[in-house]
């Protein structure tokens, strides 16, 4: 089965009515926030960006989006933030089971961090660059859990690695000088890994 480097299908609610938000290659591109359920009852809130010619959804409806992911520098504000957001090449009305599938080809470009969590979990963070056109890379955030991060803490940068899993929101708190604010972190939730040697890792998905 032909694998796309970059591929993210996704079946979720339009959380609010999409809005202008930039123009590019002579195109307008509207913003709105898609809001897709996981088993465990949370949910996650994605940026999903559209550019005219495509359908735009009202509030509420449930549709389903395929695209790709994306990435890029906020350097607003103060230092720089990666922001990950989903570029749709598809809108139509949604049937069926809420979806969040991501399917990944690219590099690792940074040495993988294993850490654990309060709760003693196992974690491994990657960050993977995937080629686009115009010579540019998208640079999105992995983790991986359990047996999978243990694995995953070997790799070096430069491996090429494919992936499946979820693109997953999370909310955090950054103390920013005398002040604590809330902020949302995008990252991608591997759920499979395969390498060049053909040989597939895989884990459950971490709710």
């Amino acid at each position: 089965m032909e694998r796309k480097e970059n591929q993210i299908t996704l079946r979720g609610t339009a959380a609010e009515t999409p809005t202008l938000s930039h123009q590019s290659r002579g195109l307008d591109f509207y913003r709105f926030p898609l809001s897709v359920p996981r088993l465990s009852g949370k949910e996650d809130r994605l940026n999903i960006f559209v550019p005219s010619g495509l359908p735009l959804p009202r509030e509420g409806d449930y549709v389903e989006i395929s695209g790709e992911v994306r990435s890029f520098n906020n350097r607003t504000g103060s230092g720089n933030r990666l922001i990950i957001t989903v570029l749709a090449q598809t809108v139509a009305p949604g049937f069926g089971a809420p979806c969040n599938l991501v399917t990944l080809r690219g590099r690792l470009c940074k040495p993988p961090v294993r850490r654990r969590t309060p709760l003693g979990r196992d974690i491994c963070d990657l960050l993977l660059a995937v080629d686009r056109r115009y010579r540019r890379s998208d640079y999105l955030p992995c983790i991986a859990w359990g047996a999978l991060s243990h694995h995953c803490g070997g790799l070096l940068p430069g491996d090429p690695l494919w992936l499946e899993g979820r693109l997953q929101s999370r909310v955090y708190r950054k103390v920013v000088g005398e002040e604590i604010q809330e902020r949302t972190a995008f990252e991608v939730s591997i759920s499979s890994l395969q390498e060049p040697a053909e040989t597939e890792y895989s884990l459950g998905i971490v709710e």
